[in-house]
């Protein structure tokens, strides 16, 4: 099937197992920056044990601001096998992960499928986290129906324009709302265990950058008016600016205080039930990973 690749929405068609590679950059080859137990997704996420991450390397997106630039736009990892990330997910299920969390996964998802297949025949049964940002085809979606147990897509734009300007991407809105109506088919609202786990369901995640709040009250209300009132929204206040954003005058500099309280009140005003907004902090850095 990576003989003429068209698993994100660029549809490249380069022959992946030739050592070609399109806009992900990726070849046939699994590659991976990090595995390990990952406390700062949301709570119903992360829990008290964390959760079982795996950050893949490289991306079907080119975002200025992206925090994990080191691996999705440089590239920064090692090569593995179907049978070695079978490996590491039951690795992470030994060490009371909550669940298993494929970062970044879209350009890998034939090899995962055979991974989850070979991992569940060795034992795993901890949900499956999709943790995408969104730019997929909705066949590429279907594929997972039955392999993944909680998507956790971004939705990053509204405006296609924005999309474009910082992510180099064209009809991103269309795209990513496509998919994640497909996801929302598959898993539906979320379902919590009594200890406020969640074991499936969808929960979107919305990351607000200066100088955009319009964009990000868009998504927002696209969220309130076409899923079910019970889907889980995460409102991230923890832009920071780094990579290529440090030179770009329009997003170099982090949130101001009036940008998050205009953001959180209208979030408020649109009465969802389920979801998270982070507070507005001073040190984002020390949030992400040590590639």
């Amino acid at each position: 099937m990576l003989d003429n690749c068209t698993l994100c929405a660029h549809r490249c068609k380069v022959n992946r197992l030739n050592n070609k590679v399109g806009r992900c950059k990726s070849t046939d080859k699994i590659k991976i920056a990090l595995s390990s137990l990952h406390m700062f997704e949301e709570p119903c996420i992360s829990g008290k044990n964390g959760s079982g991450t795996v950050f893949f390397s490289n991306c079907n997106l080119s975002c200025k601001f992206c925090q994990n630039y080191e691996i999705s736009q440089l590239g920064k990892g090692r090569d593995i096998t179907v049978e070695e990330l079978a490996d590491i997910f039951i690795e992470q299920q030994e060490k009371n992960a909550e669940n298993i969390n494929l970062v970044t996964p879209t350009m890998y998802v034939y090899q995962i499928i055979e991974a989850i297949k070979i991992a569940r025949k060795n034992g795993l049964h901890i949900p499956i986290v999709y943790n995408t940002n969104s730019y997929e085809t909705v066949e590429t979606i279907k594929l997972l129906n039955g392999y993944i147990d909680i998507y956790l897509p971004d939705l990053k734009y509204y405006y296609n324009d924005i999309a474009y300007k910082y992510s180099k991407i064209n009809n991103y809105f269309e795209t990513a709302t496509s998919a994640i109506q497909e996801m929302y088919n598959q898993v539906g609202t979320p379902v919590l265990d009594e200890f406020g786990m969640m074991k499936k369901g969808l929960m979107i995640r919305h990351l607000v950058i200066p100088n955009n709040i319009e964009n990000s009250k868009k998504v927002l209300k696209w969220i309130k008016n076409n899923l079910d009132n019970s889907v889980y929204v995460s409102v991230m206040a923890q832009y920071f600016p780094t990579y290529l954003a440090k030179t770009d005058e329009t997003i170099n500099r982090k949130l101001s205080k009036k940008e998050y309280e205009e953001i959180e009140n209208y979030l408020y005003s649109l009465d969802l039930d389920n979801g998270y907004i982070q507070e507005l902090g001073e040190h984002e850095e020390e949030y992400v990973p040590n590639f």
